[in-house]
């Protein structure tokens, strides 16, 4: 059994206590495997990356901090398509996003311009003000009217 604390804090973040009492703030775990072998070999990364911990098995780690692990894993790989941006209200906060995705309509907020990212080969990321991720797979795919939203946050 692997000791170490998990948490999660009152923004929603995964914190870590290692086997040395160091706290670590907004933690992430990532399968090295995810297809092949889903509960082995999970990384345990800070805020920048850097791997903190890692997990053997799921089943090396105590019941509560098992199911925090699984969620947050759950959470970081459930990745909606935006199809279309259908309206952005900013005259709410966090601003409120309306779009239609590859999983049906759907709205969030988003705490900063930075939380959208423009990726590689016309591809954009949204991060919401919950830590969930969107992708967009081609901006140039997009309708004019999405495009032209889009483009006021890259």
């Amino acid at each position: 059994m692997i000791h170490l604390e998990l948490e999660v804090d009152a923004w929603g973040r995964l914190n870590l206590t290692d086997e040395f009492g160091e706290r670590h703030v907004g933690v992430e775990p990532v399968r090295a495997f995810p297809i092949s072998d889903p509960t082995r070999w999970i990384s345990i990364c800070g805020p920048t990356g850097q791997e903190l911990v890692q997990i053997e098995t799921l089943d090396d780690l105590s019941a509560e901090n098992r199911q925090m692990v699984i969620g947050e894993l759950s959470r970081r790989e459930f990745l909606p398509v935006i199809r279309r941006i259908v309206r952005v209200d900013i005259d709410t906060f966090p601003p409120t996003w309306e779009v239609e995705t590859d999983r049906g309509p759907t709205q969030f907020g988003l705490d900063g311009d930075e939380n959208v990212r423009r990726l590689a080969h016309d591809r954009a990321l949204i991060i919401d003000a919950k830590g969930l991720r969107y992708l967009i797979a081609d901006t140039k795919a997009l309708d004019h009217h999405s495009r032209r939203i889009l483009e006021r946050y890259l």
